[in-house]
């Protein structure tokens, strides 16, 4: 979670003035966390808070008001979750947002930084450490946003354009999307998705991060078994292929006659998704989506444990 500045700049392109609206505090239960924001113009918003009372009366007087609220979300609002929200109202046009470049932390707030918040960004800008979204001494503090998750998308026919639909929003995914050519891709692009036309994709592995996540997708199988090559050769984090058990298992075999052993070749997942939700694109999708997800957060997690582990906690 952190100040999405790339989405925040596309909206004040298209629209001009736009009101952001995060998150800042909360205090008991809350639909969303803290740093969950959402933008909103003359004519329509983008993200969410969390949805209900709550972000409807913020989104319907967001361009009338700036500042901190603080609202009690069952006695004021009528939710049922019992806490309260802290949201902080801010104004942005192009002069406004150019002040934000080149900030690892954007902090905001009434007359000197305070000590606390000082050193929050000496360390961001010594060290790399992203501090947590929070209100601290009357400062809104958010690290910028930067996406986690490098996903390389193969493929813009049914499924792949499925897939982009329903992973775009998530903040922490930067997407890659690859096919033969640019009129593979619809009109149409969601922001912040790069679309990479290429007459040989295999040519364009070697321009993802080791570290990247893939889902192979294209229109030809003999593209995909030279794109698992590809890939195989090349390294990644996770790599999923769209298939039936049985064009796996012509895989497996074609795959070890080109070299790569039976556990090079496992890492590769095939079939992707969920079997029980169906064929239909946007049901694929779902399952793939719900499926990254859930290695995301497994990657996460191991992460966390290991720093921990390391640092005695």
């Amino acid at each position: 979670m952190g100040f999405d500045l790339a989405a925040l700049d596309a909206a004040v392109k298209r629209h001009g003035t736009v009101a952001r609206v995060v998150i800042a505090a909360v205090a008991g239960s809350s639909p969303r966390e803290v740093g969950a924001a959402m933008l909103v113009w003359d004519s329509g918003q983008s993200g969410t808070i969390g949805g209900g009372a709550l972000e409807y009366q913020a989104a319907a007087r967001a361009l009338s008001h700036t500042g901190i609220s603080r609202h009690a979300l069952g006695p004021e609002l009528g939710q049922c979750c019992g806490g309260a929200v802290t949201l902080l109202c801010e104004h942005f046009d192009a002069k406004s947002l150019a002040a934000l470049r080149d900030q690892p932390v954007i902090a905001r707030g009434p007359g000197t930084p305070p000590l606390a918040v000082q050193r929050l960004i000496d360390r961001a800008r010594a060290r790399g450490e992203a501090p947590k979204p929070q209100l601290l001494q009357g400062w809104m503090i958010e690290p910028l946003l930067v996406p986690a998750t490098h996903l390389w998308i193969w493929g813009a026919g049914h499924v792949g354009r499925a897939l982009v639909d329903v992973l775009h929003p998530m903040p922490d995914l930067a997407i890659t999307w690859v096919d033969t050519g640019p009129e593979r891709f619809p009109a149409t692009v969601p922001p912040g998705v790069t679309t990479l036309p290429a007459a040989d994709p295999t040519r364009a592995v070697p321009l993802a991060p080791r570290g990247a996540r893939h889902l192979i997708l294209t229109y030809s199988h003999e593209l995909d078994l030279a794109l698992c090559h590809a890939l195989l050769s090349h390294g990644f984090d996770f790599a999923g292929l769209i298939g039936s058990d049985t064009k796996w298992a012509r895989f497996r075999s074609r795959l070890r006659n080109l070299g790569h052993t039976d556990a090079q070749i496992a890492r590769i997942c095939c079939p992707i998704g969920q079997k029980q939700l169906g064929k239909h694109p946007q049901a694929i999708a779902v399952g793939v989506a719900a499926q990254i997800l859930d290695t995301q957060k497994d990657r996460d997690s191991a992460t966390w444990q290991t720093h921990s582990s390391a640092s005695g906690a």
